[in-house]
């Protein structure tokens, strides 16, 4: 894109169906600009993960993706050798007589190394660096976020066979959290933070409409009304943007043109995900919930 502006980054992020606030688009124009880390932290599905993916669509460069979990090790994040084909040139050297002459630099070199994200992010060559997206850093071990502090402290990765590889250009780097367990304050002081909260009435209207533009007007209003009052409610968990989206395509392709109680009930798992808030809303709950939006927006 052309000069990077807070304006530019907000608009741009508009193009891509992204409604970015002005604090988000701050906080990324930052980090952008000052070669920072950004920790994204908020509730699942409010949209945390979709910036890494608006932003590698707004600098038109590549998104490499590290999806994080409990057990997440280096040979799944980092690198690893491929052993079969280091197997295979054994044996071709056995063949030809030069297993004896061959060093372990033959074995161990850049043609029998398999790059996971980390070291695909890092050794990247193209123009413009990638965006590592490092997915829901909360799941995973800390022994790997002990781990990260290392590579993002120096954006260098060392492999004992081959050496340090340096990024020429650091990558572009969002981590994620859902807060299901406190990040070290060590890694957060190693990034910029933006905390991403569930959205205003109006600004969801205006996501659900560049998000469903074929949405009735009359039903997207009533949809997003009934989930923000949702969001009130004594649920296990409350439902984020993507399920907002999920349920108006859901309704949408009932043919829906304004909320009914019958198929707000039909629809419900599009909206929540367990079984008890699925049976708080079943048997009048609905109807009563939509009762009350209605006379709220009158």
């Amino acid at each position: 894109m052309d000069a990077l502006t807070i304006d530019s980054l907000e608009a741009a992020f508009a193009a891509e169906r992204y409604v970015a606030d002005r604090d988000l688009a701050t906080a990324v124009y930052l980090a952008l600009t000052l070669d920072r880390p950004l920790l994204l932290e908020g509730e699942a599905g409010v949209g945390k993960t979709e910036v890494g993916r608006t932003l590698a669509a707004v600098l038109k460069t590549e998104l490499i993706r590290l999806q994080c979990y409990e057990g997440l090790d280096v040979n799944t994040a980092v690198y690893e050798w491929d052993y079969p084909r280091q197997m295979l040139e054994i044996r071709l050297l056995e063949a030809r007589g030069e297993a004896k002459q061959a060093a372990t630099r033959d074995i161990f070199s850049d043609q029998f190394l398999i790059r996971r994200p980390l070291l695909k992010a890092l050794a990247n060559s193209r123009p413009q660096p990638p965006v590592l997206l490092i997915d829901e850093i909360d799941r995973a071990d800390e022994e790997f976020e002990a781990y990260l502090l290392e590579v993002l402290a120096d954006f260098a990765i060392t492999i004992p066979e081959i050496g340090t590889i340096k990024a020429e250009r650091p990558p572009h780097v969002i981590i994620t959290s859902n807060r299901t367990r406190e990040v070290h304050d060590a890694l957060k002081r190693r990034c910029l933070y933006h905390w991403i909260d569930y959205p205003t009435a109006d600004r969801e209207l205006e996501i659900l409409r560049r998000r469903s533009p074929a949405l009735a007007d009359a039903l997207a209003r009533e949809v997003v009304a009934f989930v923000q009052r949702l969001r009130s409610a004594d649920l296990t968990k409350v439902p984020g943007i993507a399920e907002t989206i999920d349920w108006a395509a859901a309704l949408t392709a009932l043919g829906a043109q304004r909320l009914e109680p019958e198929q707000i009930e039909r629809t419900l798992g599009a909206l929540l995900k367990y079984q008890e808030d699925l049976s708080a809303l079943r048997g009048g709950g609905a109807a009563k919930l939509l009762d009350e939006v209605r006379a709220a927006t009158r």
